[in-house]
């Protein structure tokens, strides 16, 4: 792969970030297959008010073929594993496209933190807890994971 795409989404990174992701960098400019990433917990979601670290890894393949994101931080939700932070989220497998950039995919996880898809789980426990309906034990949850890991 030519690193001129990604070259292009990192200028466009330091110009100008959609809402919600606060920082969208390479770990080293020697290196462009591995970044690092700051977005905001989406509001009115227990997520609120909180600001979740993730690593990028581009494969040779990109944008062909999909990069990895992981949360750093330790999270409570249906669709990120707790202990290793992979992310289950249809536009980052099978749904990929080279339409979409690094800063667009951040855009998904980060709707996805608000959206939870229950019935897709890496995390069995909270997807249990989603499906319930119990919002109030869903939130306690949450922030005390929140509170905990971050």
């Amino acid at each position: 792969m030519s690193p001129g795409r990604l070259l292009r989404e990192l200028g466009q990174a330091q110009n100008e970030l959609p809402e919600g992701v606060i920082a969208l960098e390479v770990v080293d400019d020697a290196d462009l297959y591995h970044w690092t990433a700051q977005i905001e917990g989406p509001p009115s979601s227990p997520f609120e008010n909180t600001i979740f670290d993730l690593t990028i890894t581009v494969p040779d393949q990109y944008p062909i073929k999909p990069p990895t994101f992981n949360f750093k931080n330790r999270i409570s939700h249906p669709n990120i594993d707790f202990k290793t932070g992979d992310i289950c989220l249809d536009v980052l497998s099978d749904k990929w496209s080279p339409a979409w950039t690094l800063a667009s995919a951040l855009v998904a996880i980060r709707q996805l933190l608000g959206s939870p898809e229950p019935d897709s789980p890496l995390n069995v426990d909270s997807a249990n807890l989603w499906r319930s309906g119990d919002t109030s034990a869903i939130n306690a949850l949450t922030r005390y994971y929140i509170e905990k890991y971050n």
